[in-house]
């Protein structure tokens, strides 16, 4: 259950952090003969075009800024530019794994993700009001990963990842689109079926715009299964505006013991993404980092994949190196991503890497958050837990010393987490204690009682055990404690009795979340709701605010 070191002596492994896996990779494993450019940070954008009337525009699509390779070209990431033809006819090269995510602000701002098999001239995505007339066409960027055999069992691997980003769209508008390239054109009727749809965020009512319910989803700890798959198609039942993912993506390290047996296998990427989707391909998926989410090869804190695969708002504290930190407002919800590797006491590999900018950066986006007009609600997700009584990870010390005074501080409404392979939930806590109990059907004023923390870990790898039997909706078993334990410095587990385990499911399932905006004089509500694979609710409960003055 640590963290990959793929291709790592068996004597080291436990001692290394990621920038010292990087280089010793580096060194063994050397450099690809073939590069054609480095990508940099601020590089000139891929392409830009603009729309104008059509969208009601302009629309303008441009690359983000490509993520930085680095200190210095030895230890950067291996991203490349494709300007090469590819050797395949593109007319046989099909566009998969389509994912959405938001900008910095969803009423205006999509990006546009897609794989290819193989290198293709000119990548573009096609942009329309409706599905038959997709008449803006821009340009997309090129992300381009080389993967060396990093065990005797696989082969080398190069993997395209295209981007666009769309800017300027108006806002609660649903919007058609379609990826090609030379030979594939996604308005030719013959591709019709891969026509795909978003639609933006609405404008706040503090803008002029009205006040919506609407529901998003969570989960952490996916990987590629038939559990994770049958998660996925639930979920698209809920009609989520954007779905939250608390890291351990896809486990293209399946174990992340630190052996020399270890495979990481750049392949399950790609099975991932084909199979996310369905679901990804028109809810925007918005993922974090978690401990399976760092790999070593790509660069110094191993986030170089990420950077490649994914194009998230760019508005943390160093996007080009923690592309999984950062924060968004949807209606009434400002929604904050953290990467507590940086943070934590059980899996060191990133202990600290930020050198306190994360979490400077945290306290003064939470800051501005909760001054933010017509903003109801905050809910933060990130990997490792604050709360959890599992017996493979349960707690990270380290986490509850550094950012729950930060949660505190800025009254902090939900707290979403992964890591342990269940689904857990806890009182609504202050600090560390119960300000109010709230069972299964319950209501917690989060100004007043406190904050409650979900651990939602149960989205298709293989399930974890707890300490005391399960509780949950039809199931309930009340207990005074729980016996448990958080990590502290050095990797110490530290037993504790808690009071604050309240629903525990060994099961695979989900959390949905719908915001209800409050009516005049009324206050505002997120019901939570968590369903099991097979649809069954196993949990819910209210988390309330007073009504605003503003």
């Amino acid at each position: 259950m640590d963290t990959p070191r793929v291709g790592i002596p068996e004597h080291l492994a436990g001692r290394m952090t990621m920038a010292e896996q990087h280089a010793y990779l580096r060194a063994r494993l050397g450099r690809p003969l073939t590069r054609r450019g480095m990508l940099r940070a601020g590089a000139a954008t891929a392409g830009a075009a603009a729309g104008t009337g059509l969208l009601g525009g302009p629309v303008r699509a441009y690359a983000d800024p490509a993520p930085s390779p680095g200190p210095s070209p030895a230890s950067s990431p291996e991203l490349l530019v494709s300007s090469a033809a590819s050797a395949v006819d593109g007319k046989h090269v099909a566009p998969f794994g389509r994912h959405l995510a938001f900008g910095a602000d969803p009423r205006t701002q999509m990006r546009i993700s897609w794989q290819v098999p193989f290198a293709v001239r000119r990548p573009y995505v096609r942009v329309g009001l409706a599905p038959w007339d997709l008449g803006l066409k821009l340009e997309a960027e090129v992300r381009t990963l080389h993967t060396p055999p990093l065990s005797k069992k696989l082969p080398a691997v190069d993997q395209v990842y295209l981007h666009a980003a769309l800017d300027n769209l108006r806002p609660g508008q649903t919007y058609y689109y379609g990826v090609g390239h030379d030979g594939y054109d996604p308005a030719d009727p013959r591709h019709f079926s891969g026509t795909g749809t978003f639609r933006t965020a609405p404008e706040r009512p503090e803008k002029g715009g009205k006040a919506e319910k609407f529901t998003f989803t969570a989960f952490g700890d996916q990987g590629v299964s038939y559990q994770a798959l049958a998660n996925d198609q639930l979920i698209l039942g809920q009609n989520p505006v954007f779905h939250l993912h608390a890291g351990d993506i896809c486990y293209a390290d399946d174990s992340g013991a630190g052996k020399p047996t270890d495979v990481y296998d750049a392949r399950v990427w790609d099975q991932f993404l084909a199979q996310t989707e369905s679901v990804a391909a028109s809810v925007p998926w918005m993922v974090t980092t978690g401990n399976h989410d760092m790999e070593a090869w790509y660069s110094p804190n191993g986030y170089g994949g990420q950077s490649a695969r994914w194009a998230l708002p760019r508005n943390g504290f160093d996007p080009a190196h923690s592309p999984g930190v950062y924060s968004f407002v949807y209606g009434n919800v400002g929604v904050v991503a953290l990467d507590a590797n940086d943070l934590s006491y059980e899996i060191t590999a990133n202990t600290g890497y930020s050198g306190g900018a994360q979490t400077a950066w945290l306290d003064r986006r939470l800051g501005e958050l909760r001054r933010t007009r017509g903003l109801d609600f905050i809910v933060v997700f990130f990997h490792h837990c604050a709360f959890s009584t599992t017996k493979a990870h349960a707690s990270d010390g380290a986490v509850r010393e550094t950012w729950l005074p930060l949660f505190e501080k800025h009254k902090v409404d939900l707290v979403i987490n992964g890591h342990n392979h269940i689904y857990e939930r806890t009182d609504a806590l202050r600090g560390t204690q119960i300000g109010r109990k709230v069972p299964i059907g319950g209501t917690a004023d989060s100004t007043r009682d406190g904050i409650v923390y979900v651990t939602a870990g149960g989205a298709g790898k293989s399930l974890y055990d707890f300490p005391a039997p399960d509780s949950y909706e039809g199931h309930v078993k009340d207990l005074e404690s729980v016996e448990s334990y958080f990590w502290e410095k050095g990797r110490v587990k530290h037993p504790e009795q808690v009071e604050w385990s309240r629903v525990r499911y060994t099961g695979f399932s989900f959390l949905a979340v719908e915001s209800e905006p409050a009516a005049r004089g009324g206050r505002p509500r997120l019901r939570v709701t968590a369903l099991a694979e097979n649809g069954a609710r196993i949990d819910h409960f209210d988390v309330v605010r007073p009504a605003r003055r503003d």
